[in-house]
């Protein structure tokens, strides 16, 4: 699919990342778009899908470094550590689509 602007193309990509990765909280599934973090995920994961391939490695380095406030702010936790097997392997499945997309 061809977007006319990386504006739309973050958009689209945070739209699939949110419907399709969740994180685990006391075994409830909250989906990335409720918890407000497909976009911000997007828009870090983007410049990855413009190389040949994304890797795990590059894909857990960014989970790692981004942050979710927990608790009013009282904690913070690497997005890494929120997400199950599962919902990782479903972030890289919705990537390696999407740059097939491209």
């Amino acid at each position: 699919m061809a977007y006319r602007n990386s504006t739309e193309a973050i958009e689209s990509l945070a739209a699939s990342i949110g419907e399709n990765v969740y994180i685990d909280v006391a075994k409830w599934h909250l989906y990335l778009r409720d918890a407000h973090l497909s976009k911000p995920l997007a828009e870090q994961l983007y410049p990855l899908l413009t190389q040949k391939s994304v890797t795990e490695s590059q894909v857990q380095s960014i989970l790692k470094g981004m942050a979710v406030k927990l608790g009013g702010g009282k904690m913070e936790i690497p997005l890494a550590d929120l997400l199950p097997m599962q919902s990782q392997v479903h972030l890289m499945d919705v990537l390696e689509d999407y740059q097939r997309d491209l």
